[in-house]
């Protein structure tokens, strides 16, 4: 089978680089399959991992995206596209973006199949505390991506939530829940003795500036760190494409607070040793914008959670059998009190990271992409099974076997 995976690839720092890197590299593992990457283009030289076969073929931002793609498409000649999708993928510009959506049916439209794996919905977000200007445009705008996004041939969402909102509200059909899944196949069990031993690290990971601010977690850490001396705050990742200089701006403020640190971007292979080493990740959101992917990379290392109390987070926690202690979202007692009450109690922290590293090894990356491979070897046979289909249906003047039989059952009843 040849697929095409549309994403954000590093060496972009794109949304969503991280997630499709991981699946073309599981995919790589199959012999079976042809995996090429159609990615963005880079913004800087940077070498291509020779592992990958890939084709920089759409720039973000660019009016000409779905014409390109289209082309790369055509010559890959796929039997597979599948498409790895925030809504702001293609652009931060509203046309960009929009246009770049309408892509998924185009490639159907030519004859290509293709499945788009959607990691948020517009009607799920907080527009407002995302920043955006205008969003009752966005939301209408949106709403009309999303019944693009569904012309498809199938869909997959990371919530039971967003599927039910796909088949109510918008009619979808062939809208699958799957889990977000860790990035790992084979996740290690956690070496407890690096946590809390001499500090505790609470890590805080993300893009932030937008629904995910760093002021409450400064503001509920300094009453942590007067009853816990140990307790240190290690802010990891970089800016919101819609904030840039947020960041650093808070780093300047806190320069001289020894037990604050800002590691600012995260390469991969330092992920390990940032989640390893720590005695429990935070999630101090306003909003979400889907399924969190910080969540599942603390169930990889198994860390305990604690999070702001979002319906999104909740639900995902209930389906997925995360551990994560909720505080009142907005509420810096509330996000202390949570962190204080898990520090203090090593069993508790034991448990739910033992929970969470359980979650993980249901999760792993290579079940989640063969969930996604038996929706493409269906589809694949299905296409070999419907010409011998068509050839072996009888045209309409043609009696069925059934209704001779009916016809003739009184004459074999009365003659026996």
């Amino acid at each position: 089978m040849k697929i095409c995976v549309v994403t954000a690839f590093p060496p972009s720092r794109r949304g969503l680089n991280e997630y499709g890197f991981h699946i073309a590299r599981e995919l790589q593992r199959d012999p079976l399959l042809s995996v090429t990457v159609l990615a963005d283009a880079l913004d800087r030289d940077a070498p291509e991992d020779p592992d990958f076969s890939v084709e920089r073929c759409w720039t973000f931002n660019a009016l000409s995206n779905p014409t390109r793609l289209l082309q790369a498409v055509r010559e890959c000649n796929p039997d597979v596209v599948w498409f790895n999708l925030l809504f702001s993928t293609f652009g931060d510009s509203p046309v960009a973006a929009f246009l770049g959506l309408t892509i998924p049916a185009l490639v159907r439209m030519n004859g290509y199949y293709t499945h788009v794996t959607l990691h948020h919905l517009m009607d799920n977000i907080d527009l407002e505390d995302a920043g955006v200007r205008f969003p009752r445009l966005y939301r209408l705008a949106g709403s009309i991506a999303t019944r693009m996004l569904l012309m498809a041939n199938s869909v997959s969402v990371l919530l039971p939530a967003y599927r039910r909102t796909l088949m109510e509200k918008y009619r979808g059909e062939n809208v699958h829940w799957r889990a977000h899944g860790i990035l790992s196949a084979r996740p290690e069990y956690p070496d407890f003795s690096r946590r809390g031993n001499p500090e505790h690290r609470i890590v805080a990971f993300g893009k932030w500036g937008t629904y995910k601010r760093l002021e409450l977690l400064i503001e509920a850490f300094g009453i942590v760190a007067e009853r816990m001396p140990n307790a240190r705050l290690v802010v990891a990742g970089g800016d919101h494409p819609m904030t840039p200089g947020y960041v650093q701006s808070v780093a300047e403020r806190w320069k001289d607070c020894a037990t604050i640190s800002f590691t600012g971007y995260v390469p991969e292979d330092k992920l390990p040793e940032l989640f390893s080493t720590a005695s429990v990740v935070v999630m101090p959101y306003t909003s979400a914008t889907g399924s969190s992917g910080v969540a599942h990379l603390a169930c990889e290392y198994g860390v305990p959670i604690v999070s702001a109390d979002i319906a999104d987070f909740r639900e995902m926690a209930g389906d997925e059998g995360l551990a994560i202690r909720f505080y009142e979202t907005g509420a810096p007692e509330g996000l202390a009190g949570s962190l204080l009450d898990l520090l203090n109690d090593p069993a508790l922290q034991r448990e739910m990271a033992d929970q969470n590293f359980s979650a993980a090894l249901r999760m792993t990356m290579p079940q989640i992409i063969r969930q996604y491979l038996r929706t493409f070897d269906l589809h694949q046979r299905s296409k070999v099974l419907e010409p011998m289909s068509r050839f072996r249906r009888l045209p309409g003047w043609v009696p069925s076997r059934s209704a001779i039989f009916r016809a003739a059952a009184p004459r074999w009843s009365a003659w026996m």
